[in-house]
């Protein structure tokens, strides 16, 4: 608690130690990407350094149920979300997942069962959903293959799992988001808005998590080796024109709980 919270100043962490909203559930040391941007892993010989260190071991069902329980218990507003910054991809952990919903939620129905994650595995997000997953937010650079690819540098699966596991999701009746990295000149470029508003019509996409892509631009072009972005619209215009043809479409920066869901949009996160 006191590395996550008073180290790294993990925002998810403090809300477990404070008892509030949205507590963070890491369950998996693998990954199935290679995101040149990672904040928990970084080659060797690389430039850049992450900004915390990955979580090195498998927890069971058993101890993600001990603090979560708890937390869903008492916490306004709870959330448990797998799939934070010091792990790898949680689908790939997905068992252990599935059990524990399957187990949290033999002591508890309240609150809200998240995952942020990279969709990467439908199957996966499908057998969640059975078990009782609430919502999901999916990260993406671009709603554009030909960008992601470069960044992400998936193994073992494709775009189209991505946007196949949003409309699981839907499906079941639960919420997604896409966790947007937001890269003005790219992210608002003509292409791209056409490419986010076939997203968004696809998979019935519930919300954007609009997130500043906190990455050094030149470094970023460069790796994914972007020379010309074309024309761009302008990132206030752009999110302007989203919110006019989508209008129950949700704007924000965090995973909402399962009463904002629901529709509980005017309370203040402070009481």
């Amino acid at each position: 608690m006191e590395n996550c919270c008073m180290t790294y100043h993990c925002p998810a962490a403090r809300n477990l130690a404070m008892g509030r909203w949205e507590c963070p559930v890491p369950a998996s040391p693998a990954c199935n990407a290679n995101c040149i941007g990672c904040i928990s892993f970084q080659p060797e010989d690389e430039t850049i350094v992450s900004t915390q260190d990955r979580l090195t071991f498998k927890p069971t069902p058993e101890e993600i149920t001990e603090f979560t329980v708890p937390h869903l218990e008492t916490a306004p507003f709870p959330i448990i979300s797998f799939g934070q910054g010091c792990e790898g991809e949680p689908l790939l952990m997905w068992e252990v997942i599935r059990d524990s919903i399957i187990e949290i939620r033999k002591h508890t129905k309240k609150g809200s069962i998240n995952i942020n994650t990279n969709g990467s595995k439908p199957d996966a997000v499908k057998a969640l959903c059975e078990a009782g997953l609430n919502s999901m937010r999916v990260s993406t650079n671009s709603a554009r293959e030909s960008v992601y690819n470069p960044y992400y540098r998936p193994n073992n699966y494709t775009f189209s799992d991505l946007i196949e596991s949003l409309k699981i999701v839907r499906g079941f009746g639960g919420w997604t988001s896409i966790n947007y990295f937001v890269f003005p000149g790219m992210t608002d470029s003509v292409e791209e808005y056409e490419a986010l508003r076939k997203l968004i019509r696809e998979t019935d996409l519930c919300m954007i998590q609009w997130r500043n892509f906190n990455i050094d631009p030149d470094w970023y072009l460069g790796k994914i080796g972007v020379t010309e972005t074309g024309d761009f619209l302008g990132v206030k215009q752009m999110m302007e024109l989203i919110r006019e043809e989508f209008p129950s479409l949700k704007f924000g920066y965090f995973n909402p709980s399962i009463e904002r869901i629901r529709g509980d949009f005017e309370h203040d996160f402070a009481h």
